[in-house]
């Protein structure tokens, strides 16, 4: 069985968020290590179309863990990350995103 949308959609943004991640954090402190980037992707209701049927929508958890600093600092670099990666920036206000920083 093959991926299905939401799960190529979920390790595209990833891998795109960790990229910014990377970046942003680089400038200040260098790699990050064995940082990880994970989404998860749900589809669901997301209100009512004209016609009285049901309108889709998907949303996006970010979950973010950088072993080794401080979770205030890794919100920083990841609402900093947010703002220039590719997906985030096609996807804003279009699909509820949510960074979780572990």
């Amino acid at each position: 069985m093959g991926s299905n949308p939401e799960q190529l959609l979920a390790s595209g943004y990833a891998a795109c968020f960790h990229s910014a991640l990377r970046r942003v954090a680089g400038r200040d402190r260098g790699a990050l290590g064995d940082s990880t980037v994970t989404a998860e992707v749900g589809i669901g209701p997301d209100g009512t179309a004209p016609d009285g049927g049901d309108v889709y929508g998907l949303s996006v958890t970010l979950v973010i863990h950088v072993p080794g600093m401080e979770r205030e600092e890794v919100r920083q670099y990841a609402d900093a990350a947010h703002q220039i990666c590719p997906f985030s920036r096609a996807t804003k206000g279009n699909i509820s995103v949510e960074l979780r920083v572990l």
